[in-house]
Parts: structure tokens; sequence; C-alpha cells
């Protein structure tokens, strides 16, 4: 058996054309453009990179991007007056915080003072609470990315047996709920689950967002299984994922590469959350699923 390569670069130019689309219809309605405001405390080089690509996404979908760059020494009281001013600026429809912080800055103090409305990478307690129990409000972009990748892959997930091997609020944690909303069977693992191989040989789905590279074996997959690589790890051979790649292409029979698989969607889906956020706030006709 060959594994299919799931191509999440195609998948999200798709999803940024359909964003685009609606953005365009959106200013028509609306008489303005969605507004994105980032900000970046301190010079993180990957964090900027991240942050110059969000910023040329949104500029390309038609929506406006707001940068606020600080300086690493900022005050946390300076940063959080910056986000409450965001909060209350109408032109903006959503706030995106790069993480990390300096170590000086509580990262869930800033999180928090977030509007929820406004809080397009679904990391508030509010929207993490609405997707524990079935209401709308934003999903974080990385496990949303990934489910739109399993639902184009395989269609209905109901009743398939799925591993989330990672624990994180930002990826392990939602994707987890999100399968349990698909009707999965779901079991959420770690680096310290006993017998781990085990745990992932029963799992149709795997999601593999422990930060370990190549840490999980083609050996420990079930034949037949579609593996979603959410790592990203740098190794003198360059970036690799959290799965052994080679490997699980001779077991599973869908995988996604490091670079090229998950990491496209993580953008696409903050452009459709900030689309969604903006026309929600405008009172605009949104259908569930359109994009």
């Amino acid at each position: 058996m060959t594994a299919s390569i799931i191509d999440g670069k195609a998948f999200a130019a798709g999803l940024r054309a359909r964003v685009g689309e609606r953005v365009a219809a959106f200013v028509a309605q609306a008489g303005r453009a969605p507004g994105l405001a980032v900000v970046l405390v301190g010079e993180d080089s990957a964090s900027a990179v991240y942050v110059r690509n969000k910023g040329r996404a949104t500029r390309e979908a038609g929506m406006v991007s707001v940068e606020h760059r600080l300086p690493a020494d900022v005050p946390q009281d300076a940063l959080i007056d910056l986000v409450d001013a965001l909060n209350a600026d109408p032109a903006i429809d959503g706030i995106l915080v790069q993480l990390p912080l300096p170590p000086h800055i509580d990262e869930r103090a800033v999180l928090i003072r977030i509007d929820p409305d406004k809080d397009v990478d679904g990391f508030h307690p509010v929207n993490a609470g609405r997707l524990a129990t079935g209401l709308p409000g934003f999903v974080p972009c990385t496990p949303l990315g990934c489910l739109m990748l399993l639902k184009d892959q395989l269609g209905d997930l109901s009743g398939l047996d799925a591993v989330v091997i990672g624990r994180s609020n930002i990826v392990g944690k939602p994707m987890a709920q999100l399968l349990i909303a698909e009707s999965c069977t779901v079991t959420v693992a770690h680096s310290r689950t006993r017998d781990l191989s085990s745990v992932v040989k029963r799992a149709d789905i795997v999601v593999a967002a422990v930060g370990r590279a190549q840490m999980i074996k083609g050996e420990w997959l079930k034949p037949g299984a579609t593996v979603i690589d959410v790592g990203i790890n740098r190794t003198p051979e360059g970036l690799v994922g959290d799965v052994d790649f080679a490997g699980a292409m001779g077991v599973a029979s869908a995988v996604t590469p490091v670079p090229g698989g998950v990491g496209p969607m993580t953008i696409a889906c903050l452009l459709r959350n900030a689309l969604i956020s903006a026309e929600r706030r405008e009172g605009v006709a949104y259908e569930k699923g359109a994009i």
C-alpha cells in the first residue's frame, strides 16, 4: 500500500479563494472591508515571518490588515491597553495576539482580555466553552483546518475511531472536541500515554500534535488509517512532522506532508474566521458551511 498525500496547500488555496469571493459580497453590502488586527511583541524571527504571511494573505483576500509591532520590553498593561482599544474599534473584526509572548507578560491575562466575538484565534475561554457545549463561536484555526481536510478526504466521520496525540489548548483539546461533534470515538493521548503504539494502532484517524520529530512510527498505524500531521520540527535534515512520513506512507491510506499539509490551512481558516466575525457584527447573512 502507498498512501495518498493530502494536499493542504491546494485545499487552502481554494478556501482562500472562496473567502475572497465572500469578502467582495460583504463589502458590497456593508460598505467596508473586514478588518483583522495582528499584534506582534518582540523580534522573534519565526513569529515575524508568520505575521508577514498573515498580512499578505489578509490583503489578498480583500480585507484590511492592521499590524501593531511592539518592543519586547513593552509593559503588560500597555499591551492590554492596546487590546482594549482594538476591542472598541468598530473597523476591527478580528484580533490576534501572536504567541509566544515575552516571559514577563502573562499570556492568559492578555488572551482573556480579547473580546470573544473578535477572538478569531479561538483561544478565549468563552470560545472554548462554546465549542465544548456545541454553541456558535470561533474554533482555533489549526484544528479547524485539520477537520476540513479530514472531511474532504473521508466524508462522513461518524463512528470512526480517532486518536489525537497532544493535549494543548491550541490544537489537541479543540481537535478532540471537533471530532466528538462529528460523532467520532475519540481518545486523547500524549507523550506520557502508556503503550502509545497500541493506542495509535486501533485508530482510523490519527491527528499528531505532540511536538516531537517523527515520534509516530509507520508500524504503529492501523493499515488504511488517515493521518493528519500537525507537527513542524526543525532538524538538520530540514522540516519534519511528528509522524515518520516515509513509514506512514507504506501503511496509511492518506497522510498530510510537512510542509504543505496542515500549515497552509491555519492562515486560510484565520481569514475565514475574520470574515465570519465581520458578517456577524454587521448582520450580513451567513450560511453555515458555505465556506
